[in-house]
């Protein structure tokens, strides 16, 4: 994909060859980092509180339910790289992105690739399950069903799994592509290389 991306500041004494790789394109807006950070806490502190901080844990649960509400809306009406436009076309591409990420082949995607797609849907459908059987738990209707309970507790624990997943993913990522990609969801920039 290629795309006019401005020069980083203090670029104009570099050779060509410097200037290919300071070149750099927004790709994660502010809300969807500070989604995404918020996101990330919220895991952490209800995996650490429930039957301790029962309290705490249902309040970050109703959050929880809050900020995947805020995804659905900003992946339709959110910047350019928060869209869901693409999804479809990337999760049929998953399974050989998958098959080719074994001998190293990468690609090079702006946005999401089709495994960091992959995972995208996948975590939003078990923190959607975790949250809301978590927030049906402690209902009239709903207290002590057990499989309320039990799909509760599978959803919180594959969550934690794909947390893992998605951590050891962006590490494995960066490595095959020389990118610092939890510098890019601070930052909300990317390298991106085009040669002059």
């Amino acid at each position: 994909m290629n795309e006019a991306v401005p020069e980083a500041s203090g670029a104009s004494n570099r050779t060509p060859a410097d200037k290919a790789t300071s070149r750099t394109v927004e790709v994660w807006d502010l809300p969807l980092r500070l989604w995404h950070w918020a996101l990330a806490v919220s895991v952490l502190v209800a995996w650490f509180t429930p039957t301790v901080y029962d309290g705490l844990h249902r309040i970050v649960g109703y959050g929880v339910i809050g900020l995947l509400a805020f995804r659905l809306v900003w992946g339709f009406w959110g910047s350019r790289y928060s869209r869901f436009r693409v999804i479809g076309v990337r999760l049929r591409a998953a399974p050989f992105y998958l098959w080719n990420l074994r001998r190293g082949i990468t690609g090079r995607y702006i946005g999401l690739n089709p495994a960091g797609t992959l995972m995208l849907v996948a975590l939003l459908l078990s923190l959607a399950v975790s949250a809301i059987t978590g927030a049906m738990s402690v209902t009239v209707t709903f207290f002590g069903v057990w499989w309320i309970e039990d799909t509760h507790a599978y959803a919180s624990d594959a969550v934690m799994v794909l947390v893992v997943l998605h951590v050891a993913g962006a590490a494995l990522m960066g490595m095959l592509q020389r990118e610092n990609l939890i510098r890019a969801m601070i930052t909300g920039r990317k390298r991106i290389r085009h040669h002059p």
